[in-house]
């Protein structure tokens, strides 16, 4: 693989979930104030409209270009929405703390 291609392809998947974030965060904000949802803690409703967002988004490309949609393009997106819940709550900086906790060190 092209090193030139990876690198667009890695900016192309910051840039979505960047943008996955910012809707999860936005819709969250707007649902977080319905009466049946004031109980619900708001980093669950971010989880269920990440869990819900992000299948539904990969279901939608999936259309728009005319791909096939297979099954571990959805599983994929369930675990994207993990990721892209964390962003849209905890921000970059938890991703950071835990990308640095994972990491080998020569201590």
């Amino acid at each position: 693989m092209n090193m030139e291609l990876l690198m667009q392809n890695v900016t192309y998947a910051l840039m979505a979930v960047g943008v996955a974030a910012f809707l999860v965060s936005c819709i969250t904000q707007v649902i977080k104030d319905l009466p049946w949802v004031t109980k619900i803690p708001t980093s669950v409703v971010a989880l269920c409209v990440s869990l819900i967002l992000c299948p539904v988004a990969v279901v939608i490309a999936c259309q728009y270009y005319n791909i096939v949609i297979e099954w571990y393009y959805i599983f994929a997106s369930f675990i994207a929405a993990f990721i892209v819940y964390l962003v849209a709550t905890g921000g970059w900086e938890r991703v950071t703390e835990i990308w640095q906790r994972s990491k080998y060190s020569k201590q």
